[in-house]
């Protein structure tokens, strides 16, 4: 898989990107990251990649031309104009803003399924309205919060996408099991000592009955969803194992409520 980031800042991504599993994951050829600085394709003589807004107002806005250009050359594309609009682009063409729909599991096991992933990162006040209506075919934002630019979220997706792709994980099953991945909130771990200041670990991991831990861990991830997640608990995410086991849970936090 192969992302292409288009940014006014790639420095900032040498860091995160070289190492842990996105590191892993580049040298056994499983992904491509290359960083693309607008500020390159810009025309005039001092490379001004943001203006004023029309009608007036603080800020800057980033200008549409030098971001066209930049897409263009990389992902090979035909100039993009009003008579000849972007038709078929050739990957998902992503802005990271905070006007974007959430960025979550399923939306990174969606990107996962590309080839090819463009992802273009905001600034000062955001993208000339161009770029977002004739150029991006996405947009995504990692939370209700502003932040100085898009790169961060760009980051974000990267690595949630590339833990996806298979041998990504050490453990093949890895990506499957984690918080959000199952539509659950992950159980508890716990590993050596099995008695570390006092505090030991629940029997049943020691037990080595594989059925029973499966039970115990699917009965944690549901209590702890219960009563930090519970609008994750939908009708999709749920068996009619989990369902019964939910109205148990639901009647001991009760009375553990109750008697507090």
């Amino acid at each position: 898989m192969r992302f292409d980031i288009f940014t006014l800042f790639p420095e900032m991504f040498r860091g995160p990107l070289d190492e842990s599993i996105i590191k892993r994951a580049r040298e056994a050829g499983l992904v491509e990251i290359h960083l693309h600085n607008i500020r390159d394709y810009a025309t005039d003589k001092h490379k001004m990649t943001d203006d004023t807004p029309y009608g007036g107002g603080g800020g800057m806005v980033m200008k549409a031309e030098p971001i066209f250009r930049a897409v263009e050359a990389v992902l090979g594309l035909p100039e993009v104009r009003a008579d000849a609009p972007l038709e078929t682009p050739p990957c998902p063409i992503i802005l990271l803003t905070p006007q974007g729909r959430p960025f979550t599991q399923a939306v990174a096991q969606e990107l996962a399924q590309h080839e090819r992933v463009a992802l273009i990162c905001g600034r000062y006040e955001g993208f000339d309205e161009r770029v977002r209506r004739y150029l991006a075919t996405d947009e995504l934002t990692i939370g209700p919060y502003v932040l100085s630019g898009g790169e961060l979220p760009a980051m974000v997706v990267v690595d949630a996408v590339t833990r996806l792709l298979p041998g990504a994980l050490g453990d093949p099953t890895g990506a499957q099991t984690d918080s959000y991945a199952m539509g659950l909130l992950e159980h508890p771990h716990y590993t050596r000592p099995a008695e570390f200041r006092g505090w030991g670990i629940p029997d049943v991991l020691t037990s080595g009955h594989h059925a029973r831990v499966a039970e115990w861990r699917r009965q944690e991830a549901l209590l702890r969803t219960l009563v930090r997640r519970p609008e994750l608990l939908t009708p999709e995410t749920l068996t009619d194992d989990d369902r019964r086991l939910l109205a148990l849970l639901k009647e001991r936090l009760e009375t553990v409520l109750a008697e507090q």
